[in-house]
């Protein structure tokens, strides 16, 4: 069940899949055929032009982040490869074959019963970040169930996690009804709260950094088009900072700038189209809600790319680029060398910028301490990663050498998760298992109060600073 569920994805992918999910959901919700196959197209225009928008973007900035690294001149044992190529080997895994089918039910069942609004199978491939550990677990226990166990577990904490940042994910990103779904993104959502809980105790909500202040204060400079030229100049010469004397030098760093640039201007006329398509579905749960029939609020999952190009998150993202090879660097103990996954930085940070609202300055303190605190998690796992990559036929550069994800395997909260299954004492797991049934009755019952509270805690601090 699971390699047909994969070749189906992997034949029509998200900007199919999305799209007749939102068909099937808007005739149940009897919106009009038209509207809803209006509606259906503009998302798989909208994630067709995030997916063509990302792959253009990221060709001509990664050369410039592998100068910025190779021109630390230091060689750490674990080598960063990438989600791309950690997805490959999710998904060559038996255990991970496994999970596609039982994430595809437990997921739908628990949208239906109504455990959760989140319709997590709108973004079924990022199910890989599961996979990824269940296969250590069955590499290093070679117990099928409680790798699988583990997998349950995690996506029971994914979907919670999910659940508590959905309204503030949906409203800052302007993606009516949808959620941001991604396991090794989610992970972070308690950390992005407490932290910017502590961030504005210690007054630094006050220094309101984000893209509207900016705009105000520095004019046509601050607009976003003209912030990616600048941010865009900034990498480019961070990445040849030796070689600034050369002409070539210079039409790579101005190539980066002008690029930059236009995912700024286009990113937001994609994600209007993108938005679009969730109109007809809003205006039908209301009217549901007003005839007075049983509805509940519903989120779809969708992927990360709706966020990526979001002038704070592609911001905060880049400056984390250089911010997080220096820390890689001065960390003592750390062993791991983020080089591929550095340019996803701006998919990982969307958590810590919807919870705070877009403030820059307050996204790069969170952002800061989050990834490194995920540096010493991949510099653990990395023998284990790399021996379920050897095993499905991953070729290592060199012997003494290890591989990781900086994207997908720096999420602390999976990785203490991991760590209590890996102790395979039932007490643990018991208790891990009894926490997430307290945290979810205690979200519950307080849903409406958490949502109020990401929602209101940084306009306030806006209104103070403006």
């Amino acid at each position: 069940m699971g390699k047909v569920i994969k070749a189906i994805f992997d034949t029509f992918g998200p900007a199919i899949f999305v799209p007749v999910v939102l068909y099937i959901v808007a005739r149940v919700l009897k919106v009009k055929p038209k509207k809803a196959f209006d509606s259906a197209l503009f998302a798989g225009v909208g994630l067709t032009g995030f997916t063509m928008l990302i792959n253009s973007f990221i060709p001509v900035i990664v050369p410039t982040v592998q100068k910025m690294v190779d021109n630390t001149g230091v060689n750490l044992p674990v080598l960063d490869i990438g989600w791309q190529a950690t997805s490959v080997v999710a998904y060559s895994t038996k255990v991970g074959m496994i999970f596609v089918g039982i994430a595809l039910l437990i997921q739908t069942i628990l949208f239906l019963i109504g455990w959760t609004n989140v319709f997590m199978p709108g973004d079924l491939w990022n199910n890989y970040s599961f996979m990824v550990w269940g296969s250590m677990i069955y590499l290093l226990t070679d117990n099928m169930m409680l790798s699988i166990l583990t997998m349950i577990v995690m996506n029971l904490y994914v979907l919670l996690f999910s659940e508590i940042l959905q309204k503030r994910w949906s409203t800052y990103y302007n993606y009516p009804n949808c959620a941001l779904v991604a396991p090794h993104h989610v992970g972070a959502v308690p950390y992005a709260i407490a932290m910017d809980w502590l961030l504005n105790k210690l007054g630094l909500n006050k220094i309101n950094l984000n893209p509207e202040t900016l705009q105000k204060r520095m004019g046509f400079l601050g607009e976003p088009t003209s912030l990616g030229l600048i941010l865009g100049l900034f990498l480019g010469i961070m990445g040849n900072i030796g070689h600034l004397s050369s002409l070539e030098t210079w039409g790579e760093i101005t190539t980066v700038s002008i690029t930059t640039a236009a995912v700024m201007a286009i990113f937001p006329k994609v994600a209007g189209i993108f938005a679009a398509a969730f109109t007809p579905l809003t205006e039908a749960s209301k009217k549901t809600a007003k005839s007075g029939i049983k509805s509940r609020e519903w989120y779809l999952g969708v992927n990360d790319a709706a966020g990526y190009g979001e002038t704070a998150t592609l911001i905060t993202g880049i400056l984390l680029i250089p911010i997080m090879v220096l820390m890689a660097l001065i960390l003592p103990g750390n062993k791991t060398l983020p080089m591929v996954d550095l340019i996803a930085l701006p998919f990982m940070v969307e958590v810590i910028i919807a919870v705070s609202n877009g403030n820059i300055f307050k996204g790069l303190i969170s952002g800061t301490i989050w990834f490194s605190i995920g540096l010493y998690m991949t510099s653990y796992t990395a023998p284990m990663f790399t021996e379920v990559a050897t095993q499905v036929g991953v070729t290592i550069p060199s012997a003494a050498m290890m591989i990781t994800s900086f994207g997908i395997l720096t999420n602390p909260t999976l990785g203490v998760l991991f760590l209590a299954f890996l102790t395979q004492n039932v007490f643990v797991i018991a208790g891990v298992i009894v926490l997430y049934f307290v945290l979810y009755f205690w979200f519950r019952k307080n849903k409406e109060r958490v949502h109020n509270y990401l929602e209101n805690v940084n306009a306030v601090a806006v209104d103070e600073t403006n």
